[in-house]
């Protein structure tokens, strides 16, 4: 708790165990911490930089603590002072950028990125940066940035930034494709679905895009597309894929509403899986179940909705709030 002051594991023991005892020398606080004689000193011996602990001036070896609402309060004091230089010399920066940007040269407008480990990279800070919504379109072909292991887009969801993610029918399909989506879905993204997405796209606060070059085979190669005329086409292009493609809700990912005389949610997921566009051999195998059971499951959804065809019991599901539906104007 205390590493965001400059102390380490050590450290921060040792001063915690001083506070507690008020005073003690180096070998009965070796032993209380388990650590040798010579390392014990040498935390202490920071702490004494630090001004949180002292030699006792009557009993010499003995050590004492520095009282921990000064001390602290001190380090803190400065800490926040250091964080303020800081983000006055961001905002600085951030108006030369603007300043230099104002008027931005055509080939300023669109960077070339090669490379994987450059890609990912862009991938990364594109999230990391963003400050109110990212927008993307997911294909089914091999990713730059596995989504399982992407930890910027975790930390861009909790800090608030809203995700907006149109996947191609197919993801469902892969091994860890309705996992990642109910992964997706429990974060509050919203994600649809669609037969087919044009292009991979990550575009961050309607302001920054990326976007592929190369096809599979080839180094990879991306666009890094700033705000220009580019960028509003790009925009153009999710919001159409967006408004034309299938809300996806998902049992387990905190998003479904069960209804006590409905379906369970392993139904609830086996409807929207299918609205997907997934096979009935698909979800058996996305959801780990028979291909009986599924077909089971779905003549039992068409006998509770009083239905003959699977067309009506789509209808039924979106009339009764089983699955998503965002009513078009």
């Amino acid at each position: 708790m205390l590493g965001v002051i400059g102390l380490d594991e050590a450290q921060e023991s040792a001063y915690r165990l001083l506070v507690a005892l008020g005073a003690a020398e180096v070998p009965d606080l070796a032993h209380r911490l388990t650590l040798p004689a010579d390392r014990t000193e040498r935390a202490l011996r920071h702490l004494e930089r630090q001004g949180l602990a002292a030699q006792s001036s009557s009993r010499p070896g003995r050590w004492v603590a520095a009282p921990p609402g000064v001390a602290l309060g001190a380090l803190l004091t400065q800490q926040r002072h250091e964080l303020e230089q800081a983000e006055l010399a961001a905002a600085m920066l951030a108006q030369e950028y603007r300043v230099e940007a104002a008027e931005p040269a055509v080939h300023d407008l669109v960077e070339v990125v090669t490379g994987a480990s450059a890609i990912a990279h862009r991938f990364v800070q594109l999230q990391l940066g963003a400050a109110e919504e990212v927008c993307a379109l997911v294909t089914a072909q091999p990713m730059v940035v596995a989504s399982a292991d992407n930890e910027a887009e975790e930390a861009a969801a909790g800090r608030g930034v809203d995700f907006r993610v149109v996947i191609e029918r197919e993801v469902l399909s892969l091994p860890s494709g309705v996992c990642e989506a109910q992964v997706a879905l429990g974060r509050g993204e919203q994600v649809r679905v669609m037969e087919r997405v044009p292009t991979k796209l990550v575009i961050a606060d309607r302001s920054l895009a990326l976007v592929p070059l190369t096809a599979e085979g080839v180094e990879p190669t991306a666009l890094v597309v700033h705000t220009s005329g580019l960028l509003q086409s790009l925009l153009g292009l999710f919001e159409a894929v967006w408004r034309e493609a299938l809300p996806l809700r998902l049992a387990g990912s905190g998003t479904v509403a069960q209804d006590l005389a409905g379906p369970d949610e392993t139904d609830l997921e086996v409807l929207s899986l299918l609205l997907a566009g997934l096979t009935d051999a698909s979800v058996a195998k996305q959801l780990d179940l028979g291909l009986r059971t599924v077909q089971r499951r779905v003549k039992g959804l068409m006998e509770l909705t009083g239905v003959t065809t699977r067309l009506q019991l789509g209808w039924q599901a979106y009339e009764r709030g089983w699955v998503a539906r965002e009513r078009r104007t």
